[in-house]
């Protein structure tokens, strides 16, 4: 039999447990007067600011940022379709680093019951260095799948030897044109489940993060002989 070009897709996933925790909160405030709504959104934000610069120094929270205070108005219509008097609003976003998933979960059932704070979502990571360990695992094991596979093909061919030649991300072996259509090792970020609990002393928020999924698909050409 004469050569064979042979040419394969190779995957692999794995899960594992978040590192960190971003939480991610919304303060809020409104009114019919634009100078009595920035100062309640100063005095709603005043405090949690507080708490977590002095959580940060104590080490419970990695790192913290808030935006600055957004400030806007509308004038909403009533029942009869006529214009009202402006209504202003303002807001500021904060973003909360977490390594410690209790003090998190403290922390969040705390914060919710603050005038004005709105409790949005939360984003489970890896570290930095987890993560490019990961990546770089599932890639070599993707690759694996498609030699596995090939070595496969070609037994089934009764052929032996089998000699990679190309391999590439999905999309860039076949259309190199498309680039777009590539899959390296990518990470779905978990997400949080979380309902509230106070019964039996103090606020708390019982988290439960679902593993990230890592994942990565190859594909390779081989010559088999």
């Amino acid at each position: 039999m004469s050569d064979v070009v042979i040419t394969v897709r190779g995957e692999h996933e794995t899960r594992i447990a978040p590192e960190r925790a971003v939480a991610h909160l919304t303060i809020r405030a409104e009114g019919p007067e634009r100078g009595a709504v920035v100062e309640r959104i100063a005095a709603f934000t005043e405090p949690v600011r507080d708490d977590l610069a002095s959580r940060k120094i104590a080490g419970t929270v990695l790192e913290w940022t808030s935006q600055r205070v957004s400030v806007w108005s509308e004038r909403p219509w009533n029942n009869e379709g006529k214009r009202l008097a402006p209504v202003y609003y303002a807001t500021v976003d904060f973003s909360v680093t977490f390594t410690d998933f209790a003090v998190l979960s403290w922390w969040a059932g705390e914060v919710a019951e603050r005038e004005g704070v709105q409790l949005g979502w939360i984003e489970w990571k890896l570290t930095p260095e987890t993560r490019a360990a990961t990546e770089r695992d599932v890639a070599t094991q993707a690759v694996g799948v498609a030699v596995s596979r090939a070595a496969a093909y070609a037994g089934a061919l009764g052929l032996g030897n089998v000699t990679p030649l190309e391999i590439a991300d999905v999309g860039l072996l076949t259309r190199p044109e498309h680039p777009e259509g590539a899959q390296a090792p990518r990470v779905l970020m978990a997400k949080a489940a979380f309902s509230a609990d106070s019964v039996g002393g103090g606020p708390a928020v019982q988290l439960q993060p679902d593993d990230i999924v890592v994942s990565s698909a190859v594909e390779a050409r081989f010559l088999a002989r």
